[in-house]
């Protein structure tokens, strides 16, 4: 018998006074399809990318479209465009439901909404034009950051609103990890953007990596966490094996995770007791992960039938196995060995793309695929689509997770051995960047797939109705 059964969600439509809750959702829906649109645009950007590994020619002459505009168009259009904006959709969806009331304000909700596409509008304009301040996940103008900020605190506040406004007096674990989510964002986000203009030398790319680390550690970590804990018991009919671990794993979250970013710094000019320091924290990233872990599989025992045919649970649990492994190899990366031969190659990318892609991604992909026909009370377009977007993704992600891991490690050999030129090193990884401009390929189908799947649903709400 699973323990904690009394804490699971609450029901998506009554309150804890047994009056019907009719939930909006427009801040919601705004939300989810403005970023599935950023999705498949900076999808674009991410082949063409890969393109350019391959065919190094490729629009060369285009001023706008070059490598070094590119990426960084990549980078913060798939996390801030796609991936942040789907998850304050979701988390505008679940945590009216979890507290049994409405959002706070709507209003307020979509001027959020409207705010947060100016910001990603605005950031496709001026990335593609040059304006980058040359730091790591923090290349917007500072006139971005401000905009940031705002909206920040525009979602901070109806969040904190509409918890505090609850009708249940117990708080279920999604909440905390979103509240956790708003409050470690402000910090890590005002440190990578404003602090560290600053700082110069060592202490700014101190600053910078303690922010790019925890971008991943404590902005789309937690949030995507919690939807985790929302979507895995909701699309699984199963009550959360335990509250208690659940905790666990939060609060050993919070404690761990801010002290892990120099180990991107190894062997580099900073002090050798920050560099152990990140080490152990690093390792000890295991307590978390596991106990997260642990829960997820344990509420799927006598249910891992359903992953046949449930394709937001196929999609969340294939999330949690890429969420371990994530977070293996991370510990792994910071030991002083590996990471004298990983560091600074394409094992990098593939690591973290199994993380921003393979887990967080996968997730909020669940959750639009759970939460859409409900908002709009109607079925999915297609089941069919539907699974074939999960097996697209998932192959083209185990191809470029995979070729890159072995890429990075035999290009981090080859760094190590003087004899070898450098360029002599870039020519050995032609074949790693085909395999992996192919993989982008069969991941930017799935995206495809999965854009028209929502949109086709949403546009044909009215005429493919279900009942609530």
């Amino acid at each position: 018998m699973p323990e904690d059964t009394s804490r699971v969600q609450a029901s998506p439509s009554i309150s804890a006074g047994g009056a019907a809750v009719v939930h909006e959702d427009t801040t919601a829906k705004w939300f989810l399809i403005s970023s599935i649109a950023y999705f498949f645009i900076v999808g674009i950007i991410a082949v063409t990318i890969a393109a350019k590994f391959v065919w190094p020619q490729l629009l060369g002459t285009v001023q706008y479209l070059t490598y070094g505009r590119l990426r960084p168009l990549h980078v913060n259009g798939m996390l801030f465009g796609w991936l942040l904006a789907a998850d304050m959709g979701l988390a505008f969806y679940l945590i009216p439901r979890l507290c049994g009331v409405k959002l706070w304000s709507e209003k307020l909700g979509v001027a959020t909404a409207a705010l947060w596409n100016v910001i990603v509008l605005g950031a496709v304009v001026m990335l593609l034009m040059g304006y980058n301040q040359g730091l790591e996940y923090a290349e917007l103008p500072t006139w971005e950051d401000v905009l940031v900020v705002i909206a920040w605190i525009m979602f901070g506040l109806n969040i904190f609103m509409t918890i505090a406004s609850r009708k249940y007096d117990q708080m279920y674990v999604s909440i905390w990890y979103i509240m956790g989510t708003i409050l470690w964002t402000a910090f890590v986000y005002l440190t990578g953007n404003f602090a560290v203009l600053f700082a110069t030398g060592v202490n700014q790319a101190n600053l910078n990596w303690m922010y790019v680390h925890n971008a991943v550690g404590l902005i789309f970590t937690p949030i995507g966490l919690a939807l985790a804990y929302y979507y895995i018991p909701k699309a699984s009919n199963s009550p959360l094996h335990s509250h208690k671990l659940s905790m666990i794993g939060f609060w050993s979250l919070a404690f761990v995770y801010v002290w892990t970013g120099a180990h991107h710094m190894l062997h580099g000019p900073i002090s050798q007791w920050l560099q152990t320091i990140s080490i152990a924290f690093s390792v000890m990233l295991l307590i978390p992960v596991w106990a997260v872990v642990y829960n997820f599989f344990a509420t799927m025992q006598g249910q891992w039938h359903q992953l046949r045919e449930n394709v937001p649970l196929k999609f969340l649990m294939s999330g949690v196995v890429f969420y371990l492994l994530t977070c293996f190899q991370g510990p792994m990366h910071s030991l002083r060995t590996v990471n004298a031969i990983v560091s600074k190659t394409d094992w990098i990318p593939g690591h973290a793309h199994m993380a921003v892609l393979g887990a967080f991604s996968f997730f909020a992909i669940a959750g639009t695929y759970y939460t859409v026909p409900r908002m709009f009370k109607c079925k999915l377009f297609s089941d069919t689509l539907a699974n074939w977007s999960f097996w697209f993704l998932m192959v083209g992600g185990l191809g470029f997770f995979v070729t890159l891991w072995l890429g990075g490690f035999w290009q981090g050999w080859q760094w190590n051995n003087v004899s070898i030129p450098f360029i002599d090193t870039v020519k050995a990884l032609q074949p790693v960047w085909l395999v992996r401009f192919f993989s982008g390929i069969l991941m930017f189908t799935g995206i495809v797939s999965f854009a028209y799947n929502i949109l086709a649903t949403i546009v044909g709400a009215k005429d493919n109705p279900e009942a609530a």
